[in-house]
């Protein structure tokens, strides 16, 4: 039984600016196959190999496998259904798969629009998939797929076609049973920039017990889990050893949401020497920055380098639309409070919602440079169809176009201003900010890693706009302010959308924010919920009775609930 995982080859001028990244579901996917007992797995990468439709289908070809699968973020969905697309012509007889958040939630529209795709993999892929192989080795798989969970596919009944999906499957509960397949990757394709070294993309947790309204990853793990961090720190330390990695991104939504573990974590990075060997980062709140004011330099000892904070929008209003708990003034004390330690900060804009203005836009700039974050990110409202701003904003979105869904494309349309404008005010931005970071910041950031670090990433910058790889500029036509009335995103119009399926998938933050608001819908906050930090019980994830007997006790307990669920 041979199988084969492909990374779609998809481009965005986005993230890819700082490097390579390494697929890392194609590592976890691949462990779980082989503890399975199936040892003939082939990974391709064609997003880093730049591999085009004619090569893969010659190596698909060749390679002959039994089945064949690949995974889609919203905007490479389209390559992923191409990809298996050519491995349906160039190996009929192979069982071809699709996982990711969006074919999760958008099943029926991808296959409908893909129906050579023979079976999608609903959430966590590494248990659905095994019984998928075991299903499909049995030689019964039409049989035997409707008994498999967590899949959706096309059957044909009395002559009707009809889409079907299965029960959802239970999510991973032992996540330190996990052993991921890091040997799969070709190690010296994945360089960042920055430093000039390896980088991996290892997690510590899955799921975040928050809600934001903009964001899908709670509602596709659906429940919180922490990894043991020995357990974590082993997987690092081989990554180290063994694949030479000198800087790590924990791929966790906000991996200081228990504190306890993560303390833990830094402590046994300390413990082993690593912070000597890999520096790494994350992505976290402002609140939990705030709330950890003495254990910074115990997190920058461990190796900590480059935080990036969701500090998302210049007007207090917009915070509250995002359902983020964070006050604007608080961003401005977490960039200090980590600049003083030593830690590379980065401030996170979301813009380009239909309220946006040339005066929010400038807004934004101003803040960078009375917070002065190391570094500055704005990215484009990308509306996912399956969460729950999407909703109430749906009759304002107009392209359905879901490859340009890549977070550099403007979406949305401002009222106030056109989508041409709406760039061109954002590269303004982009070009204040790093022109006087590089003249007047970086240069004179000391001498160790910090100031390595810096000047590292003003080269990432200047090589991605060189290459006109930056923000998809190239692709677009903007050549500065001159152009920006000529700008064309190529929208393909003929693109429409499904409503996303999700009522049969159950998240506990979700259900524990429905009974919040059945109590006193006027105090929830969706993410954070609440002023406190998640309490150690909470950390470690809440099963669906523990869930049910709360939601039953506070309301029983009236508005006195509040103090004791902080799901």
């Amino acid at each position: 039984m041979r199988l084969l995982l492909i990374h779609p080859n998809y481009h965005s001028g986005g993230a890819e600016i700082a490097g390579n990244w390494p697929p890392a579901w194609a590592a976890y996917l691949a462990g779980a196959i082989r503890k399975a007992g199936y040892e003939d797995v082939i990974f391709i990468d064609a997003m880093t190999d730049h591999v085009d439709d004619d090569e893969l289908a010659r190596r698909i070809r060749e390679l002959k496998p039994d089945i064949v699968g690949t995974t889609s973020i919203t905007p490479s969905i389209y390559k992923a259904e191409r990809t298996l697309q050519i491995a349906k012509e160039q190996c009929p007889e192979a069982l071809t798969l699709l996982g990711g958040v969006h074919a999760t939630f958008m099943f029926k529209q991808v296959l409908s629009e893909a129906p050579w795709v023979d079976a999608i993999v609903r959430g966590e892929g590494e248990e659905i998939l095994v019984e998928v192989i075991r299903a499909f080795e049995s030689g019964e798989w039409k049989e035997r797929r409707k008994a498999v969970k967590g899949i959706a596919y096309i059957d044909t009944v009395d002559g009707a076609t009809q889409i079907v999906a299965t029960e959802a499957a239970p999510t991973v509960k032992d996540l330190d049973g996990i052993d991921p397949d890091w040997d799969i990757l070709e190690w010296d394709k994945y360089q960042y920039i920055p430093l000039n070294c390896r980088v991996a993309v290892p997690n510590m947790a899955r799921g975040c017990p928050f809600t934001c309204s903009f964001c899908s990853q709670w509602k596709f793990w659906r429940d919180y889990r922490v990894r043991d961090p020995k357990k974590v720190v082993d997987e690092i330390q081989r990554l180290v050893e063994k694949n030479k990695v000198g800087f790590f991104i924990l791929a966790d939504e906000e991996p200081t949401i228990n504190r306890k573990k993560f303390v833990q974590f830094c402590e046994e990075l300390i413990a082993r020497g690593l912070p000597d060997k890999v520096q790494w980062g994350i992505n976290t709140r402002v609140t939990d920055i705030l709330r950890d004011e003495e254990l910074l330099p115990l997190y920058r000892k461990a190796g900590l380098l480059h935080v990036s904070l969701g500090t998302e929008a210049a007007a207090q209003l917009k915070l509250d639309l995002f359902n983020k708990e964070t006050k604007v003034a608080d961003n401005k004390r977490a960039i200090e409070l980590l600049r003083k330690n030593g830690i590379v900060v980065e401030a996170q804009f979301i813009v380009g919602l239909e309220n946006e203005t040339a005066e929010t836009l400038e807004e934004t700039y101003k803040m960078t440079q009375d917070w002065k974050p190391d570094l500055a990110n704005w990215s484009m409202y990308t509306p996912w169809p399956f969460t729950p701003l999407f909703a109430e904003l749906q009759d304002k979105v107009e392209v359905f176009d879901f490859e340009k869904y890549n977070f550099v494309t403007p979406i949305m349309k401002p009222t106030a201003m056109d989508r041409g404008e709406l760039l061109d005010r954002v590269m303004n931005n982009y070009r204040r900010f790093y022109f006087k970071k590089a003249l007047f910041s970086y240069p004179w950031a000391g001498s160790g890693m910090r100031r390595r670090y810096l000047l590292g990433c003003l080269k990432a910058f200047l090589k991605a706009g060189f290459q006109r790889k930056f923000y998809d500029l190239g692709k677009v036509g903007y050549w500065g302010p001159q152009s920006r009335k000529t700008v064309d995103f190529h929208f393909d119009e003929s693109r429409k959308m499904d409503e996303a399926t999700t009522g049969d998938w159950k998240a506990l933050a979700e259900n524990s924010r429905k009974a919040q608001a059945h109590i006193d819908p006027v105090e929830i906050k969706a993410c954070g919920g609440g002023d406190e930090q998640l309490s150690d019980e909470d950390a470690e994830g809440i099963d669906e009775a523990t869930l049910a007997r709360r939601a039953e006790e506070a309301a029983k307990a009236g508005s006195d609930a509040r103090a004791h669920m902080r799901v």
